[in-house]
């Protein structure tokens, strides 16, 4: 997998099916080399990425002549003649900021090593190897190690930065990117996932030009806006065929993730916490590491890309890489909002006997005073006008109706209108004279403070230990201002956006450590901290709180790109929508959704006789579809961003099942009808297609399709395959 080759000093982190070189030039000069499709065991050197250029400083290394402003450095900093974006920025006692990396030596070994109170893909696995070189600053005394994990069998290679503070000096770190990557072209397009609240990770395609381009959040958590991850693909690359690298972080706060290319058409590519308000103090002796990065090739389009990543997931990292069972849930706050009690939530659970679902979730105003959202957070105890009796009630009525019982916290927040900020004031984030911004009529707690950690989390445990709880939903709503802790001396300010979100995994470990049996769930607003970084501790995530079938075609399509249908959570809700108002059928909203972990958002008082028995055909093909959701492949299809119509499919690890699901947006009438054609199916086997009731070779399905008629707007058709 990782080999060094001594006579012409050259790194190879080979894959299955990828390759990624690295090279020590003369004067121990560390440049990247290539990275995509498996390479044969030739020796590079004859391959010469050097060009002479007019008007540009250049030196003899070794045969080659260079230029630091257009070598393709493995890890660049500033100030020794590259002018490009640095990966690394060091300020020195002197205030300088020029550096000079050289290798010093390499180490390679079995396994990987964890990151000290951040998320990171597992250390535990057969198939890893990992490569860590070091490398020496001349000028003010640091080192940098420089870790590469590969996964052998998932190609894929997760990497990291350590910075050493070896000198008696202090040094502040103003940035140190995770990766940092030189491509020799620009002939690349740039594909993000961007949005905002109730319309996250659509999917942003450009190409490219000279400049930087780039996506980024300032806000505390990674945020609506943009997801920590981008692609880089031929400008021919589709669904199934092309060049596509693929990057993404495992982190969940600040973060900047940008493409520069240079006035010579090369493109860096690099991704890590974001420089913006950050510097973090080096002491003598003192290290930093970033956080994790993960970046994959493909040959096979972005379905190969995406393929690759959610393996990485469901096998390697954390909580998601546990075998669980998915509880089919039904959320009150769509039926009940803020109007709870006791007498209500019996007869809502009641009302849901004997149709499947497993477990009931009570979301947000179950505590202290909250009969709005102005009061309360930071409450964490029982409402006694609500629940005079605890929830001892509520879990014998689930229970009398054969479901389980979950709970809504949003731990990271605080009203004013709360015991807690009676009690602490300045547990709050704000800065020195200046009123702190409410956001969503609440403030946000110092997650940097361990003594705020403690306390939040022994509220929570007390509930948790007491009661029969066996699902989570965490929630955050609402993002940081006002970045600052009381805690924090001057020069340690530009530390607070990493120290929260460290704050924050130190709850998620905990809770999830000491709660094994509780399956956590993640969200922020829906789907404003969908990362790496939170299904380490929570294998899935609240996907959006738009719940709009046709809304969720996108978000949906779009956020499969980098995760895995195990990590998103859908649910069927009431119509009209409560986002967008629409209408569509019961049958529309519970197919979109199936793909997902499954669930209601709805009362079921309010169903017709009708919606109860599609609840239970619902439920029932759910239960058929779970192994293949955990563990099966999925195809994008039909682009809902490119067509009125949007279609997709998985397919079971041994092939021989596949479920597909066709949507309409919009229908243009008097058109020719739309063959699906599927993917990943075994050629020569026969399928039986429901409820078309045919029967047809995978051959066939594959390449000519399956044919859809004329629909309406909104409505969908699903099949199912099973091989004979």
């Amino acid at each position: 997998m990782i080999y060094f080759r001594e006579n012409t000093k050259t790194f190879f982190l080979n894959t299955a099916n990828s390759s990624y070189v690295i090279k020590i030039l003369k004067d121990d000069m560390l440049c990247h080399w290539y990275y995509g499709a498996s390479l044969g065991d030739d020796n590079l050197d004859t391959l010469n990425l050097f060009a002479k250029h007019e008007y540009m400083q250049s030196e003899e290394v070794g045969k080659w002549i260079v230029s630091k402003d257009t070598a393709p450095f493995e890890y660049s900093v500033s100030g020794n003649g590259d002018f490009r974006t640095p990966a690394l920025l060091v300020e020195n006692k002197y205030g300088q900021r020029t550096a000079n990396l050289v290798y010093e030596k390499h180490h390679i070994f079995k396994g990987k090593a964890e990151i000290e109170g951040m998320p990171s893909f597992n250390k535990n696995t057969e198939d890893v190897e990992t490569l860590e070189i070091l490398l020496r600053d001349t000028v003010s005394d640091f080192t940098v190690s420089l870790y590469y994990s590969v996964f052998e069998k998932e190609d894929a290679i997760t990497r990291r930065t350590v910075v050493h503070n070896t000198s008696e000096e202090g040094l502040k770190l103003l940035s140190a990117q995770s990766l940092s990557l030189d491509f020799q072209t620009e002939k690349f397009d740039f594909i993000t996932l961007d949005g905002a609240w109730a319309r996250e990770r659509h999917i942003n395609r450009r190409a490219l030009t000279t400049g930087t381009t780039s996506i980024e959040s300032r806000r505390g958590a990674t945020g609506h806006q943009h997801n920590p991850f981008c692609a880089l693909v031929s400008a021919d690359t589709n669904e199934n065929n092309g060049d596509a690298y693929g990057f993404a972080l495992v982190y969940s706060g600040n973060f900047k993730i940008c493409a520069d290319v240079d006035q010579f058409g090369s493109t860096r590519i690099q991704a890590g916490i974001n420089p913006f308000n950050f510097c973090y103090n080096l002491a003598a002796g003192e290290s930093f590491s970033t956080p994790e990065a993960v970046m994959v090739y493909s040959q096979n389009g972005l379905n190969g890309m995406s393929q690759r990543f959610h393996n990485m997931c469901r096998n390697h990292l954390g909580k998601s890489s546990e075998k669980l069972v998915r509880p089919i849930v039904i959320n009150s706050w769509e039926a009940m909002y803020f109007d709870m009690s006791e007498a209500a939530i019996e007869a809502f659970v009641s009302n849901c006997k004997d149709l499947g679902i497993d477990t009931f979730v009570l979301d947000d105003g179950w505590f202290g005073k909250r009969d709005n959202d102005h009061t309360s957070l930071g409450d964490w105890f029982i409402d006694e006008a609500k629940f005079p009796n605890g929830f001892d009630p509520v879990v014998k009525v689930c229970k009398e109706n054969g479901m389980k019982f979950g709970l809504w916290i949003e731990p990271e927040m605080i009203s004013r209108k709360s015991r807690l900020f009676e009690a602490h004031p300045d547990w709050c984030i704000h800065v020195e004279n200046k009123e702190p911004t409410e956001s969503r009529q609440q403030l946000v707690l110092d997650m940097s403070r361990p003594e705020i950690v403690d306390y939040i989390y022994e509220e929570i445990a007390k509930i948790l230990n007491k009661y029969d709880i066996t699902y989570v939903k965490w929630d955050m709503n609402r993002n940081i201002t006002d970045a600052g802790s009381a805690t924090l001396s001057p020069e340690h300010h530009g530390e607070f956006g990493h120290r929260y979100i460290l704050g924050v995994y130190e709850l998620m470990r905990r809770l999830t450590t000491n709660f094994p049996k509780i399956l956590f769930e993640g969200c922020a607003g829906g789907g404003g901290r969908f990362d790496f970084g939170v299904l380490y501790y929570m294998p899935q995530i609240w996907t959006s709180d738009d719940t709009d079938a046709m809304e969720r075609l996108k978000i949906q399509y779009g956020t499969s790109l980098v995760y895995p249908l195990s990590a998103m959570t859908a649910h069927v809700s009431a119509c009209p929508n409560h986002q967008t108002g629409r209408t569509t059928l019961f049958k529309t909203r519970g197919d979109v959704a199936q793909i997902c972990n499954f669930g209601y958002e709805l009362d079921i008082a309010k169903l017709s006789k009708s919606e109860k028995i599609q609840i239970k055909e619902q439920v029932a093909l759910h239960k058929r579809l779970e192994s293949m959701i955990a563990t099966g492949t999925f195809y994008r299809i039909d682009s809902p961003f490119k067509n009125d119509f949007c279609s997709w499919q998985i397919v079971s690890s041994n092939k021989k099942s596949a479920f597909v699901m066709f949507a309409s947006q919009k229908v243009t009438p008097n058109i020719a009808g739309h063959y699906v054609k599927l993917q990943g199916l075994l050629p020569d086997k026969t399928y039986l297609v429901s409820p078309l009731s045919i029967r047809l070779s995978g051959k066939t399905l594959m390449n000519f399709g399956l044919p859809i008629t004329q629909m309406r707007d909104f409505e969908t058709l699903t099949f199912e395959l099973k091989a004979e």
